[in-house]
């Protein structure tokens, strides 16, 4: 069971900053605009109390990991010290999303841009195929059908902690299931899991049903 945990960047509160540690708090500081702020707030604040619940911890105690494999900053992929989990953390626009699974698992999620050079981005970040798909589309529609091939891939990078540095124009691999999620028109986003089987996909909103 892959868990999907969504809010929305309103939802940032001050007083989820008690549960940071310092690593986290100075990021928090360096962001220039609220959004940003809002938009880390929560994926941090996600993360741990989904897993203070899971695992019966105050939220303040989980361990949280980012270091990067290739230069040792805090700003790499999440990972919770010491605990059975795998996590992906995204956030665009007015959305904020943290996937929790017991395999590896990427999550992206991005806002619709109706003003995007499609065509000149897909040229270099979509398959021939893809690119070909895109022409039966135009304006608004066009933008949506590019931003959801955009995040399949985004997630599967994630997923296989490749990030950018992977070929982003190649096939899915063999042994990912990558599911397309709905969260409305203005937004795109996606799920890939390291699976063979198709994964079950539980979606969930971080302040109404976590605190059922």
């Amino acid at each position: 069971m892959v868990e999907v945990w969504w809010a929305g960047v309103g939802e940032a509160r001050p007083e989820f900053e008690r549960d940071l540690d310092r690593v986290e708090r100075e990021r928090l500081a360096a962001y220039v605009r609220e959004v940003d702020q809002a938009r880390f707030l929560l994926g941090v604040t996600i993360v741990r109390q989904v897993l203070a619940a899971r695992f019966s911890l105050p939220a303040a105690k989980i361990m949280l990991d980012r270091t990067c494999s290739e230069c040792g900053k805090p700003h790499g992929k999440v990972r919770a010290v010491g605990l059975p989990v795998e996590l992906s953390v995204t956030h665009s626009g007015q959305l904020v999303g943290v996937a929790v699974a017991d395999r590896p698992v990427g999550l992206d999620v991005e806002r619709v841009d109706p003003e995007l050079d499609v065509d000149g981005v897909a040229r270099v970040a979509l398959s021939a195929d893809e690119v070909r798909a895109l022409h039966g589309h135009s304006g608004i529609e066009k933008a949506r059908a590019f931003t959801t091939y955009w995040t399949r891939r985004e997630a599967v990078v994630k997923a296989t902690g490749v990030g950018l540095r992977g070929k982003l124009r190649a096939d899915v691999p063999a042994g990912i299931q990558v599911r397309e999620l709905d969260v409305g028109d203005d937004h795109r986003a996606a799920l890939a899991v390291v699976t063979a089987e198709p994964p079950a996909v539980r979606t969930l909103r971080f302040g109404s049903d976590l605190r059922r």
